[in-house]
């Protein structure tokens, strides 16, 4: 992966969100350590899943924000490539 020299606006607000659903998945651990109805459980999951999903979303929208726009106005197709195996990964 090549050096990321791209100021983006968003990493507060993602790196809490990040401690957030960290502090959340250590709960729901602790839910299956404690024998926790399995249909609870799985709700605490479906939510983990979703606050992800979010995360990645802020990620992918300040990256074009910052980093493909730069990329399209100088024509850095190596960058654009990269972008779009990310976009493959988050949304398999």
């Amino acid at each position: 992966m090549s050096e990321h020299h791209h100021p983006h606006t968003e990493t507060k607000n993602v790196l809490n969100r990040i401690s957030r659903a960290a502090g959340h998945l250590e709960s729901i651990k602790r839910m299956v350590e404690e024998g926790r109805d399995c249909g609870d459980v799985l709700i605490q999951l479906a939510a983990v899943r979703s606050a992800i999903n979010n995360i990645g979303k802020i990620i992918l929208a300040d990256h074009m924000e910052h980093c493909i726009a730069e990329a399209v106005e100088h024509g850095d197709r190596e960058a654009l490539d990269r972008f779009n195996e990310a976009i493959a990964q988050f949304l398999k």
